[in-house]
């Protein structure tokens, strides 16, 4: 299997595609990750015109995709860039429920359900930041 794959690598499209395949795949497993931990339902809130909701979820969904950027960028299989994009996640995850303790004045789940969009702002900022921090471990 290991050759198969790496054959269809050594073609660009093919490549390209296996790249993309696997980050959407990461992308939606990694969102129904976050979806389990939000205490508001991400999608109904989005549905609503929920804006915070919205630009917490971009940032969660650039953040996890520059995740994969700097891993596909610095390793040289598939197998390799999803177990950076898998740690580089986790430590996503362990961001968010940081940001949620270090914030005792309000709680940040209920304030992007309120459609605080400061709140929601600097959640995305937050996930987009962390992502560069991140995928910069990656090449070291």
């Amino acid at each position: 299997m290991d050759n198969e794959v790496d054959s269809l690598l050594s073609n660009a499209y093919s490549a390209s595609l296996i790249y993309v395949s696997v980050t959407v795949l990461a992308l939606i497993v990694f969102l129904s990750c976050f979806e389990l931990v939000a205490k508001y339902k991400t999608w109904d809130e989005i549905k609503k015109g929920n804006v915070a909701a919205a630009m917490a979820t971009g940032g969660k969904i650039f953040g996890i995709c520059n995740l994969f950027r700097f891993s596909i960028e610095a390793n040289d299989s598939v197998y390799q860039s999803l177990i950076w994009g898998g740690f580089g996640f986790v430590i996503l995850l362990a961001a968010y429920f940081l940001f949620e303790f270090l914030t005792p004045v309000f709680r940040i789940d209920d304030e992007i359900a309120r459609d605080n969009r400061a709140v929601g702002f600097i959640a995305m900022i937050i996930s987009i930041a962390l992502s560069y921090v991140i995928g910069a471990t990656v090449t070291l």
